[in-house]
């Protein structure tokens, strides 16, 4: 019986789309990863005499999840929450006495934080290739609208034209900063752990760092430069990363739902004949993708006060810190995948419509060129003076409900400066969209070489 939104089978649907990242998560990759560390660590001590060889080729033999009961792995952990329960029921299929050499010199945190750290580099490549797939959408909504004009908007009024290839290719460009920000946090990341007891590795003081380098090769982590068992911050950056992709797509997608607006209706996440808006509204074509990939992206950045909170380890471990970890690690990558699945179904196959951004321009009867009006006059009169006469025009063409031509024209000192045809090239607004192609082509330019970016 499902007891979350994730595991729900009714609404799971809406929190958990992504295949790859639930089972990175599940119980049996968990315990799989437990194994593969106790596995690398029996490999390492075997190859430095440590233990017999032949218990190392047992343990590692025996060192599949399928193997275990994971049930009963999960039911002694009603006496224990250090890596004891799998040690118990993995002892037990182990053959030739083989079980008295598993995790030897370890301590639990030591494998539950190298399993943690494996899950989060799957987790890594899942939300990387998916981010990816994001980038290069925005890039070809970039390139396919580098010139179709719209109303650029601040504080939610219209200002100045700008085009919607320009507005995608902002989009692009943060993601691509996260792209770049996920490929640096790699060597912080993934750093294993083989500490000992308090972080000293007082059991193996001769060869423990031989041993925690082997093992971390075996693993393909990098090697730590002293225990981290009390500094999470490792975990913190992470999960304080996936909220940054998560603000980057809630504002993409919010921007989407806000002009999918019925006054503005400039575009419309994708829509398909079955897709029902509402109970009682038959015409209701609601943004409620957007609304599902906006919520997910709430929850993943509620994850990362949590995230430093748990920074917070009194002395050499704290338990109370990885609990935490255990719970808020799956769920951000989990709903993180879910937002990214949802995010690349909605900018690949988003519908736009150009000649609604084209009828949206002319909203304010021309009043959106006032800076191109004030810049030209301020050539004659002083840029001062020319905003404190095209501004008594705009408010006076706003509460009169006339054209920005017609009050202009209305105006001596305006009139006395421009001809009406010179006014309406300047009130075009297909002519004020500023370097808004050059900056996509910019945007395009810089695009990142994945090739040389995964090397």
């Amino acid at each position: 019986m499902a007891s979350t939104a994730i595991e729900s089978t009714i609404i799971g649907v809406l929190f958990n789309t992504n295949k790859k990242m639930k089972q990175i998560f599940s119980d049996e990759n968990k315990v799989q990863k437990w194994l593969d560390t106790e596995s690398a660590l029996a490999r390492s001590q075997a190859d430095l005499g440590i233990i017999p060889c032949e218990m190392a080729e047992e343990i590692t033999l025996k060192a599949k999840a399928e193997l275990l009961n994971i049930s009963e792995i999960g039911e002694n952990y009603r006496d224990s929450i250090t890596i004891v329960p799998l040690l118990k029921v993995f002892k037990n299929i182990l053959e030739n006495n083989a079980g008295e050499y598993v995790h030897w010199g370890a301590t639990s945190q030591d494998i539950v934080d190298n399993g943690l750290v494996l899950q989060i580099r799957e987790a890594h490549a899942v939300i990387m290739d998916e981010l990816t797939v994001t980038y290069e959408a925005a890039l070809k909504l970039s390139a396919k609208y580098k010139g179709t004009v719209m109303a650029g908007r601040t504080h939610v009024i219209q200002a100045l034209p700008v085009t919607f290839g320009f507005k995608t290719a902002m989009w692009a460009a943060e993601i691509k900063r996260h792209i770049e920000r996920l490929k640096e946090i790699e060597k912080r990341l993934f750093v294993g752990q083989f500490s000992g007891a308090v972080g000293t590795l007082a059991s193996q003081k001769e060869n423990g760092l031989e041993v925690q380098k082997r093992m971390m090769y075996d693993l393909g982590l990098n090697v730590p430069v002293i225990s981290w068992h009390p500094s999470r911050d490792n975990i913190a950056e992470f999960i304080n990363l996936l909220a940054l992709i998560s603000g980057t797509i809630g504002k993409i997608a919010h921007e989407i739902l806000s002009l999918q607006r019925t006054e503005i209706c400039e575009v419309e996440e994708p829509f398909y004949m079955g897709k029902v808006g509402s109970s009682t509204m038959p015409h209701k074509r609601n943004p409620q993708v957007c609304e599902n990939i906006i919520a997910l992206t709430r929850i993943v950045r509620s994850q990362a006060p949590l995230a430093v909170e748990v920074m917070n380890c009194e002395n050499e471990r704290d338990w109370s810190c990885e609990i935490a970890e255990w719970d808020f690690v799956p769920k951000s990558c989990i709903t993180m995948g879910t937002i990214l699945d949802k995010t690349n179904d909605v900018l690949s196959n988003m519908i736009v419509y150009p000649e609604n951004m084209k009828e949206n321009l002319y909203k304010l009867k021309g009043l959106m060129l006032s800076e191109a009006v004030m810049m030209h006059l301020g050539l004659r009169l002083g840029r001062l003076s020319a905003h404190e006469i095209v501004y008594e025009t705009c408010m006076k063409a706003f509460s009169d409900g006339t054209t920005m031509l017609d009050a202009l024209m209305d105006n001596a000192e305006v009139s006395r400066s421009f001809t009406k045809d010179e006014l309406e090239e300047i009130l075009d607004p297909q002519n004020y969209t500023g370097l808004s192609e050059e900056f996509v082509d910019r945007v395009l330019a810089d695009r990142i070489n994945f090739n040389k970016q995964r090397d």
